[in-house]
This record gives structure tokens, C-alpha cells and sequence, in this order.
């Protein structure tokens, strides 16, 4: 079902579509790298760019809570190299924190009613690092005006590593520095207001104390308010129908499998992270694992297989990742 509508959605748009998911909303008890952007993920896409005809352009779909921000700056260079910058997200529900970065990186972006951004703020060891940043600024004013009151930061203040605001500094101008450019060389580029597009959109996406929050959801109204180049996936009824009978496809996948990420394009080739699972363990009811099979690539030198509507069968045995 994945296979036939991304086929179908290739018929919609005439461009090549990879859809890119993670399960970490149909798995909220299970922790793993495998729902995150990290380097991993590079193999992933290399994976399924093999035999695409670059020359059609991209549209990605993006379903992910975010991830590592130097993973998403290498992804985000392959990609725009492998499809000359010509890449459209499609958001059909979250694409959150760096799942927002490769959405700014990219020409437009297609959001229906029910989708969402979220903040680029850099997280520093699970905390945002404006907040710690404003937290520390916080405290030094405190300890100028009146040194004694100020003990109560010292608690505080005892947790912070000698070089974490350092880090939180670096991380802050790290990530304005990637979004930005991406943005001057794609979303923005040969705007006439392209340099204050780009301050405000950095502004309102990347400001902890805009935000308040790094989960913080931004929907559509929000995003183009902000100033940011995006399609209202309501307004192409074709397109509305194809973006949203991939997304619940996926959707029961990963619900109903081991999987925990999907790479996957419009001609049937795929790259599935899955969970390890013991063999003394019975899967529940309802799970269906999938058998272990090499997976076609760029050096795998296997054929790609053609798209099938055939269930899968319970493997013998786990499957890894």
C-alpha cells in the first residue's frame, strides 16, 4: 500500500518523491537513535536516490522529530547536490526541530491544516541552549547588583560544565549560520526582502524566548505568517488525497510492524530501520515482522524489486536493523 501511493502521488506531481519516517509517535514507550536524524540515515538515502532521474526534482515527505544537527547539514548539502537544489517538503503532520531545518532548505513547503513546525533551537544534553545561555546572563547580573541574594544561583550555576556555555554559544551560531545560508541560496534566493526575511524567520524559528518551548507546534497560518514560502496542501485536492493516503500507509506500518524509520521512494526501493527483538519473546498481537532481506543500493548490486500489494509474512526469526 506505501508503494502503490507513492507511485500514485509520482503521477500527481511528475517529481520524485521519498518519503523519509520515523515512529516515534506509534512507539511513545521505546527510546532509539533510529527515530532521530543522525549519520546513520545518509545510507538510508543513498539508498533510495539510486536510479531516481535527478533531473524531475524532489519532493520529500517529512515525518521525524528531529535530530542531530551536523547529520542534518551533510544530508541536507547530499541532497540538494543530488536534485540541484530542486526539493520541495511536504509535511503531511510533524517535521519538528531539524526536521524544520531541512524544511527551511528546501524551495517550499506543503503543510496542510493538521501540520506542523517546530523551533530550531539547539538543544545542549536535552536543554535548549538559549536557555541556558539566558539563564547564565541571568545570573552574572544577579551576582553585579547584589552578590549576597545572588548565593541562590549558586546551586544552579554548580551543574553547568566548565565549557557548557561555551558549547551553547557555539550551537546557537551554528545553527543560524547553516539555516540562514540555506535559505539565501534557496526559499529566499533573488527575494527582494530576502536579508529580512531571513532575520525574522531565524528570529521567530530559532528564539527560545519566542518560543518557550522547543516542542512548541507551528501550523501553517504561523509558518506563513513568519514569512516563509509554503503551499496549503488544501488548495490541491489531487495532491491533498495522494500526500494523505501515504501518510496513513506509513502510519499503520509503523504501528503495526518493528519498524522504527522508513526511507522509501516511488519506485518500490526502501531502507527500514527495525527494532531487534529476542527470540525468546513473542511479538504482540497485531505486530507483523518483517523477514531480513538485503536491501537494494547504490552498491548492493541487487536488482530493485518492482512494487507488490502482497502481505508480508511473519519471519522465523528477529530481524535486525
Amino acid at each position: 500500500m506505501r508503494r502503490k501511493y507513492l507511485a500514485t502521488l509520482h503521477g500527481v506531481t511528475k517529481r520524485n518523491v521519498i518519503a523519509f519516517y520515523s515512529g516515534w509517535l506509534q512507539k511513545p514507550g521505546i527510546r532509539t537513535p533510529d527515530f532521530e536524524i543522525n549519520d546513520a540515515k545518509m545510507t538510508g538515502f543513498m539508498t533510495v536516490i539510486n536510479k531516481l532521474d535527478r533531473k524531475l526534482g524532489l519532493d520529500l515527505i517529512l515525518h521525524t522529530p528531529g535530530g542531530e544537527i551536523n547529520a542534518t547539514e551533510a544530508l541536507v548539502n547530499y541532497l540538494r547536490y543530488a536534485f540541484n537544489g530542486d526539493i520541495r517538503a511536504i509535511v503531511p503532520h510533524q517535521a519538528m526541530s531539524a526536521g524544520t531545518m531541512i524544511s527551511l532548505a528546501c524551495k517550499s513547503i506543503v503543510m496542510g491544516a493538521h501540520s506542523s513546525l517546530g523551533p530550531i533551537d539547539p538543544q545542549v544534553g536535552g536543554a535548549p541552549a538559549h536557555g541556558i545561555l539566558e539563564e547564565f546572563r541571568k545570573a552574572q547580573e544577579a551576582f553585579k547588583q547584589n552578590p549576597h541574594e545572588a548565593k541562590a544561583w549558586l546551586p544552579i550555576l554548580e551543574k553547568y560544565t566548565p565549557t557548557l556555555v561555551g558549547k551553547c554559544e557555539r550551537a546557537v551560531e551554528m545553527a543560524e549560520k547553516i539555516v540562514g545560508s540555506w535559505l539565501e541560496t534557496g526559499m529566499l534566493n533573488g527575494q527582494a526582502d530576502a536579508v529580512k526575511l531571513k532575520e525574522k524567520i531565524l528570529e521567530e524559528f530559532g528564539s527560545h524566548k519566542l518560543s518557550l518551548d522547543h516542542g512548541r507546534h507551528f501550523n501553517y497560518d504561523k509558518v506563513k505568517a513568519i514569512g516563509v514560502t509554503v503551499e496549503r496542501l488544501e488548495d490541491d485536492a489531487p495532491l491533498q488525497d495522494a500526500v494523505l493516503s501515504v501518510h496513513h500507509a506509513f502510519t499503520v506500518t509503523l504501528m503495526q510492524s518493528m519498524a522504527t524509520s522508513i526511507i522509501e521512494n516511488h519506485i518500490g526501493s526502501a531502507f527500514v530501520n527495525q527494532m531487534a527483538i529476542p527470540p525468546q519473546l513473542q511479538l504482540p498481537p497485531g505486530i507483523v515482522q518483517i523477514p531480513n532481506s538485503p536491501v537494494p543500493g547504490p552498491r548492493s548490486g541487487l536488482p530493485i524489486p518492482p512494487p507488490t500489494n502482497e502481505p508480508t509474512e511473519p519471519a522465523s526469526q528477529p530481524a535486525g536493523s
